[in-house]
């Protein structure tokens, strides 16, 4: 079985992302890049829109090279532009969750010296006591609809720039050319740990160029340069579709359907409705979701030649709906934000249901114990990675950098894994307690420590549990300080608490209100036996 084209990785077509983003805008200027809400953006339409993006930031703004630059939208054309710009004016990007509470915009905001944020004018509202409590100078808010026609934008209690005035104005202004290499940070990918406080995974240009190329590679043979259709349902400041639409779909000249708010199936099954699409990226729940409408059966599949899967573990039975239903074989993939992300991935219409595929080009895997020693063939360990998309740590963290890298420079990845035949590998199992929700990783120290600010509460665990919808969902055992007389008055409140402190994938959706917690002998409360 012949899984990729080439035999060795090449990283000499492109000097930096800046390249890469130049270069094929130029070689494909007139095909169409992005299609969101309605409107079609050409490659020299992108080029054009983030080289003002890029001049206004270098000419009328205190940023300089190096310094962070945060974006905080949904999947609109916007978000491209900002990154793309950003990037050419020497930027790092720090992608966000436009979900997010105070409390989490604060703490990745401060962590990663953001001094910029490009933000959806509907968030202003909220960010009050965000932009105080940070170094963040420069806002640029965007309204959605903003590229079909400016729109009215919320007020705020803090300066901000729009981002249609500085494509207004940057169309006055040169661009100064940067020079950037491959060694250059170009992003800080958020990740949650163990603590409970995420980290900022140090992407380089390299990195990431080194990942669309491996990732090009697995799934090239199915993408024909200029012609592609890719449909992005999935967050692109998620480094999964990130990768696959702003990266690997861009440098090939593929079209990138943007879809805001794939949580509006109706919605999304229009947009699918209206164009050829020959790629779709997905989560085991969009899969399922989308098979069980009737409306989605009716839709032409003919085109569609790539299908992948990553973020949480593939169904046989969405696997087995998607391919009934389109036709369409799933390639499950895996990665990690410190792996830009992928680390393998099964080839389209090879797929092994079950495992990870096999490790992308220039790519060593190793299945370790707990001393870093390498397991006999079929036996479980952790999984560690060793290539160019690895992180070359997290920022300002040479602590953590430390706990999860070996001493031959092999990156310890968390997961349980197991090696099988044909080069293989399958997940098996988590090392640490991390749950995923549809995809979205959960930890539950920060979940326990928003928990415990509650002064009902006593103590308090959280595990993951099984949940057909999400793949699992967060759950809390709870021992309250005192005897509640009303039981479901208190648990609305406690609801209502961690609602204000936490993205609401992260809310627990089963609360059980227990008398004492298991623990072991010094103290330490046992998750594992909360799971039984």
């Amino acid at each position: 079985m012949v899984y990729d084209v080439d035999s060795h990785l090449d990283l000499t077509q492109y000097s930096s992302l800046i390249d890469l983003i130049q270069t094929s805008a130029q070689r494909y200027k007139d095909k169409t890049a992005y299609v969101c809400l309605g409107k079609s953006s050409s490659f020299a339409d992108i080029e054009r829109d983030s080289r003002y993006f890029a001049a206004y930031l270098q000419h009328k703004t205190s940023l300089e090279v190096g310094d962070r630059i945060a974006i905080q939208l949904p999947n609109i054309t916007q978000f491209v532009i900002a990154a793309y710009g950003a990037l050419r004016a020497g930027l790092v990007l720090v992608n966000t969750n436009p979900l997010y509470t105070e409390r989490e915009l604060i703490h990745q905001y401060n962590d990663s010296g953001a001094k910029a944020l490009v933000v959806l004018s509907d968030l202003l509202p909220t960010l009050t006591n965000v932009i105080a409590s940070t170094a963040i100078e420069t806002v640029i808010s965007t309204h959605a609809l903003d590229l079909l026609a400016p729109q009215t934008q919320a007020a705020s209690d803090f300066p901000i720039l729009k981002f249609t005035d500085i494509l207004a104005e940057g169309c006055q202004l040169s661009l100064i050319p940067v020079k950037s290499n491959l060694d250059d940070l170009a992003a800080l990918q958020y990740t949650g740990g163990t603590t409970g406080l995420s980290k900022g995974a140090m992407l380089s240009h390299r990195n990431l160029i080194a990942n669309a190329m491996q990732t090009k590679s697995r799934i090239g043979s199915q993408i024909v340069p200029g012609e592609e259709i890719f449909v992005a349902p999935l967050p692109i400041y998620h480094i999964y579709a990130f990768m696959i639409n702003l990266v690997v779909y861009f440098e090939r000249g593929g079209c990138s359907v943007l879809i805001p708010n794939p949580r509006d199936i109706t919605s999304l099954i229009k947009t699918l409705s209206e164009h050829p699409f020959t790629g779709f990226a997905g989560l085991n729940t969009l899969f399922v979701g989308l098979c069980h409408q009737p409306e989605f059966k009716t839709l032409d599949f003919s085109h569609l030649k790539v299908t992948i899967s990553g973020g949480t573990a593939l169904t046989q039975a969405a696997a087995n709906a998607w391919k009934s239903t389109t036709g369409c074989t799933i390639s499950e993939g895996y990665g990690l934000s410190e792996t830009s992300p992928v680390v393998s991935l099964n080839a389209p219409r090879l797929e092994r249901l079950g495992t990870i595929g096999k490790p992308v080009l220039d790519t060593q895997v190793k299945i370790l114990d707990f001393d870093d020693n390498e397991v006999a063939f079929g036996e479980i360990g952790e999984l560690a990675v060793k290539g160019p998309q690895v992180m070359s740590g997290y920022w300002q963290k040479p602590e953590e950098t430390a706990r999860v890298m070996t001493k031959e420079g092999y990156f310890k990845t968390g997961d349980i894994a197991q090696a099988v035949e044909d080069g293989m590998h399958k997940i098996v199992d988590r090392k640490k307690d991390m749950i995923i929700v549809s995809g979205f990783n959960v930890y539950p120290n920060e979940v326990e420590e928003v928990l415990a600010q509650h002064e009902a509460i006593l103590e308090c665990a959280v595990i993951g549990v099984e949940d057909e919808h999400s793949g699992e969902t967060v759950k809390a055992a709870i021992v309250l300080s005192r005897p509640s007389q009303d039981i479901d008055a208190t648990k609305a409140d406690i609801l209502g608490h961690c609602r204000k402190q936490l993205t609401a994938y992260k809310v627990p959706k089963i609360i059980e209100f227990m008398t004492t917690l298991p623990k072991s002998t010094v103290g330490k409360i046992l998750r594992r036996e909360l799971r039984k």
